[in-house]
């Protein structure tokens, strides 16, 4: 977060937007680390009810959107004195580490959720051989490996931090704007590109099965349609997730591209205050969705509140 430009603001109307930043991230991270949190109780009671390893991936999802909420209270705290936070250049590029690791790692398990979906409903027969615990372990880790490499390549590589930094720690004043945006488009677009090809894909199938359910009459295989139908529907959710994550990164990305490519316009302000923010709502819109769009984990999600409020005689009682 940073403060706006000194060129058309006086110094109170900068604290006022500063603290009004400041109080939307607060609002936001509470929000974020709460709702998140229902999720992960949720789908620890369904994942040890029903066993099944594909949630572990919305887990993952809900634990790094756990992880942004916590990386962004400091920078709130900051804001809502009005100030943006001063501190040495080390300890700085920390704290945009530990924002860039949980963010890169939601949108990374967010590729491992639809990816998941596509290799359900393009091989179901060869589905549940797959994805056991070893290929789940073996995907996440990884996944968090790559995110705390990117998050850390700032502070290990010095071409990446900027040279005249004064001080005041905000994002691109630490972070060489350039490469950290060339950087993180290569990291965004190529998603972007494979989850349109996985959806084109697998509505491709879609149309294709529906059309042999409608010649089948064996009741035998309408079992077969029916789960694979349930792997349809939990892909659409996963659809409302990229869509929703779409939405929400693409305007922060798109005007990266902008400023790399005319250094002289300035958008850094516009960036890490307004579409940076949008981008940290998907942390907060992922549960939503699937509280919204999956009745499993809504119904844990009331049993999880169920749990939290009752008294430690009920608890045991229910165990």
């Amino acid at each position: 977060m940073t403060s706006p430009s000194t060129e058309i603001t006086t110094p109170a109307v900068i604290k006022r937007q500063v603290v009004a930043v400041g109080c939307i991230l607060s609002v936001g991270s509470i929000l974020i680390i709460s709702i998140n949190l229902l999720v992960v109780i949720a789908l620890v009671l369904l994942i040890r009810k029903r066993g099944c390893q594909s949630w572990c991936f919305v887990l993952n999802l809900s634990i790094a959107d756990i992880l942004v909420g916590v990386a962004i209270t400091g920078i709130a705290t900051d804001a809502l004195k009005g100030t943006t936070a001063s501190m040495e250049k080390g300890i700085c590029l920390l704290r945009m580490t530990f924002v860039i690791a949980p963010s890169a790692a939601s949108i990374l398990t967010m590729f491992l959720i639809s990816l998941d979906r596509y290799i359900a409903i393009k091989l179901p027969l060869r589905y549940s051989q797959l994805m056991n615990n070893k290929m789940i372990a073996g995907t996440l880790v990884p996944v968090w490996l790559i995110a705390v490499t990117m998050a850390f390549s700032p502070c290990i590589f010095e071409p990446m931090q900027k040279e005249d930094y004064h001080n005041v720690c905000t994002f691109f004043s630490v972070i060489e704007p350039k490469i950290i945006i060339v950087l993180f488009c290569l990291f965004f677009f190529p998603l972007l590109s494979v989850f349109i090809y996985i959806y084109m894909d697998i509505l491709k199938i879609a149309c294709g099965h529906q059309k042999r359910i409608r010649a089948q009459l064996a009741g035998s295989r309408f079992l077969t349609s029916s789960r694979y139908w349930g792997h349809v529907k939990a892909l659409r959710t996963v659809a409302m997730l990229v869509g929703c994550f779409t939405l929400c990164w693409c305007p922060f990305f798109v005007v990266c591209i902008v400023q790399a490519s005319c250094p002289t316009c300035k958008l850094y302000d516009f960036l890490e205050n307004h579409l940076w923010l949008l981008g940290l709502s998907n942390s907060l819109i992922n549960p939503l969705v699937y509280a919204c769009w999956q009745r499993e984990i809504f119904a844990h999600i009331k049993v999880g509140l169920q749990w939290t409020d009752a008294p430690q005689t009920t608890r045991l009682s229910l165990r």
